[in-house]
């Protein structure tokens, strides 16, 4: 049996940059032991003063747009740089498929042998809002490790790009070319929330499908309206296979993060980050004090039974439970 750490063992460790001590503090955040969240509190609050320097990227994109191949071939340019790299990653489908999302390190086994790198898949089991509340933590762990770039890659589709884009700096969308109209398939939703529309596989014949993806999407964030950043969303074409356009990518997030830092966008958009934080924590905590505590779930099956059978409005039954809550 490992031997327990201390508080400041897990401090001392994770400053030091140690691979093993990060690991299992990240496995102390996500654990639900009462005892372990309260040491987890303690290192996380100790550990606060150093971090907020790594520059924040959420990646997503449509299916079969080899997201995991250009994250090993940007991460691998990042790293010939000498920058520390962390990969985390937001799978809300393990929650039907029950299934693991291990396979990230093995889909980016060079990526994962480097190391300036380091690749941690996202707890599954727990809903997704408690997914992206510990990867919020992760990523804090991993800049107070001296992590430069943190990248939250969304291996899901749909409201995890909500989430991811509520805890970057900046949000990449991977698109395909010559997949019939360009536009189809992609939320405008998740469209105006990209900072950088990057389209891939601009190789192999394909470069010109792909230039005029480029400039349909261009058309496409014209329409638009601009940013509240005043940062105008780019368009780019890139190759993870011969890493054109993979340099041009990084100088458009230098970019846009230096523009936001002058304009002060930066700072006040991680403050809104941080409060939302704070807010979706409480909804989420009296949610599972609802659920535990031991009234609620007595009397819980009987008022859904109610409710299928129409016995009971559903508001009605809300009520009730709620009130058990409260007397408790």
């Amino acid at each position: 049996m490992r031997k327990r750490l201390t508080a400041q063992e897990y401090i001392d460790g994770v400053r030091a940059g140690n691979r093993i001590v990060l690991s299992r503090a990240i496995t102390l955040i996500e654990s639900q032991l009462a005892q372990d969240k309260l040491l987890a509190k303690e290192v996380l609050e100790a550990l606060l003063p150093y971090t907020g320097n790594a520059v924040r990227l959420g990646i997503t994109g449509v299916p079969g747009v080899g997201k995991s191949t250009f994250i090993e071939t940007f991460g691998k340019y990042l790293t010939q740089q000498q920058k520390k790299i962390a990969v985390l990653a937001i799978d809300p489908s393990s929650q039907i498929s029950k299934g693991s999302i291990l396979g990230d390190k093995t889909r980016m086994e060079e990526l994962a042998r480097d190391p300036l790198a380091y690749i941690r898949p996202s707890p599954a089991g727990i809903s997704l809002g408690g997914v992206t509340h510990k990867t919020r933590e992760t990523m804090l762990l991993c800049e107070a490790a001296g992590f430069e770039v943190i990248m939250v890659e969304t291996v899901g589709v749909g409201q995890s790009e909500t989430f991811v884009h509520g805890m970057v700096d900046f949000f990449l969308l991977l698109m395909l070319a010559g997949a019939g109209d360009e536009l189809q398939g992609i939320k405008k939703g998740i469209m105006e929330m990209a900072d950088l529309v990057a389209i891939t596989k601009a190789d192999s014949g394909n470069e010109r499908q792909a230039q005029q993806a480029k400039v349909a999407y261009q058309n496409a964030l014209h329409l638009f309206p601009l940013s509240s950043s005043g940062w105008s969303p780019q368009v780019l074409t890139c190759s993870a296979l011969t890493r054109a356009g993979i340099g041009d990518i990084w100088q458009t997030i230098v970019q846009h993060r230096e523009a936001l830092q002058k304009n002060g966008f930066f700072y006040q958009k991680r403050q809104k980050q941080n409060l939302a934080w704070m807010h979706e924590f409480i909804k989420q905590t009296l949610e599972e004090r609802f659920y535990t505590n031991p009234s609620v779930a007595q009397q819980l099956p009987d008022l859904e039974q109610a409710v299928v059978q129409g016995k009971q409005l559903p508001i009605h039954a809300a009520l009730t439970l709620l009130q058990l809550l409260e007397q408790s």
